[in-house]
């Protein structure tokens, strides 16, 4: 009884203090701690063992993906210092007008999320851009963060396949599939989210309006509104795509060339060449984007003399996203070595549910324990995925849908990418949430409840 009770308190610590702003890392090691002691487990054990370098271990995650984290930072960071992610922003922003800010930040975010930089990357590049914007359109706020969130944090992240985010990655190298896995009921799941988003977020434009809502700048808007690039010195929207299609095409090429059968792993020269990226989910998208950082360099002069300070700070930019991630793995590094846990996930599996759904269930549940889609998957394919291949699910479907499932509850309010966004934006919890909620928990919840049905129809 004590033990399940320091569970629940473990969580509930976790929680609180990521909504009072406390450091994660702090608060992973606190919760853990409160986790060690109800437990009954010596305090070695749990901060030298299990939270570091057990098989869901901070280090052990950290170690494991440090390569992508830090191939995606640096692209992100050249991607920004070099305008060109302001003049792809600018451009599309022409295309289609202030009266369509919503939509031009989604596209915006999803364009550079599905090309490889990283989330917090995308979220302190559009912020600056989008403080004119919001100011020209007289967006709320809370919407522009929404439309961030929407085209950053959902379909491009757990949907779209051949997408290098974290959450694919995981889900690959786990099941020994390849990042197009579940391609099918995953452009399903993208399309649900994508439709269901625009209209929530542009009905709530509208609302709104009419309720005299519109954009109240705060303390932060006009010194970020002062980073955003130059963009009369940077490339033009031509040249600054071509990165982001040289990492997306390094990474979907292989996959084409064995699709179709133009090569085989025996076809001379190539063949070894394509073999090996179809099986390094890892290695094979961190050096798609170190090809990415490298055509920013070749293909924008003006850049040139600042690539080797960008590739320092784009370095420095992998740290903390990869420790708090690693953090919060480190946490449930702990939780799952309880016997609490080992009961939970023993009720979950023997819930009278189709396995799709037990997989949708237990995944979203554990997401939502850490505050980590990511950290939530990794547990996910350590503790239930050999379970779930037994009972005859397909790996490809296991891969899309676990991966679906760990993109709606973990953006509860103790995610961390969720109170960075809202720190960055100099937003509280109470005005902005909502939006949120609904644009990276419900509607993915319901996009994955339609992928599953997809599947089960098929």
């Amino acid at each position: 009884m004590i033990a399940n009770i320091g569970l629940l308190a473990g969580l509930a610590l976790l929680i609180v203090m990521a909504l009072r702003g406390v450091n994660i890392l702090v608060a992973a090691l606190l919760a853990s701690l409160v986790v060690a002691i109800s437990n009954d487990m010596g305090f070695s054990t749990a901060l030298l063992q299990h939270f570091p370098f057990g098989p869901l271990g901070a280090f052990s995650f950290a170690g494991k993906f440090f390569v992508l984290f830090l191939t995606g930072a640096i692209f992100g960071k050249m991607m920004a210092a070099s305008g060109a992610a302001g003049s792809i922003a600018s451009s599309v922003t022409q295309w289609l007008g202030a009266k369509h800010t919503i939509l031009v930040t989604m596209l915006v975010c999803a364009l550079l999320t599905y090309g490889g930089v990283v989330v917090f990357v995308v979220i302190f590049t559009m912020y600056p851009l989008g403080v004119a914007l919001m100011r020209e359109a007289n967006l709320p706020k809370r919407l522009f963060c929404g439309a961030t969130a929407l085209g950053a944090g959902t379909f491009t992240m757990t949907a779209l396949p051949g997408t290098p985010s974290i959450h694919n990655v995981i889900a690959a190298s786990a099941l020994n599939t390849s990042l197009f896995a579940g391609a099918l009921i995953g452009i399903v799941a993208a399309v649900v989210m994508f439709v269901l988003g625009m209209v929530y977020l542009e009905r709530e434009w509208k609302k709104a309006k009419l309720a005299g809502e519109g954009y109240q700048s705060n303390s932060q808007d006009l010194n970020m509104e002062k980073l955003a690039p130059a963009l009369e010195h940077g490339p033009s929207w031509r040249l600054s795509v071509l990165p982001l299609a040289v990492v997306l095409g390094t990474i979907i090429l292989p996959r084409l060339l064995l699709a179709t059968g133009a090569v085989t792993a025996d076809t001379a020269l190539i063949g070894p060449l394509v073999a090996f990226a179809d099986r390094e989910p890892i290695i094979w998208p961190s050096f798609a984007l170190v090809l990415g950082s490298a055509s920013c360099v070749l293909l924008f002069a003006g850049f040139r003399s600042k690539a080797m300070a960008s590739l320092g700070s784009g370095a420095d930019d992998a740290i903390m996203p990869l420790l708090n991630t690693a953090a919060v793995i480190g946490f449930g590094g702990v939780v799952t070595q309880t016997a609490g846990f080992g009961a939970f996930a023993q009720w979950v599996l023997e819930l009278p549910l189709p396995p799709l759904l037990s997989v949708f269930a237990s995944v979203s549940v554990v997401s939502a324990i850490v505050g980590s889609g990511s950290g939530g998957l990794q547990i996910f394919m350590q503790t239930f995925a050999e379970k779930y291949l037994s009972l005859g699910v397909e790996p490809e479907v296991l891969h899309r849908i676990a991966t679906l499932g760990a993109g709606g509850l973990d953006s509860l309010p103790h995610c961390g990418a969720v109170i960075a966004m809202l720190t960055i934006m100099g937003l509280k919890h109470r005005e902005a949430y909502k939006d949120i909620f609904v644009v990276t928990v419900a509607i993915p919840v319901i996009a994955t409840l339609v992928a599953i049905a997809v599947v089960v129809v098929a």
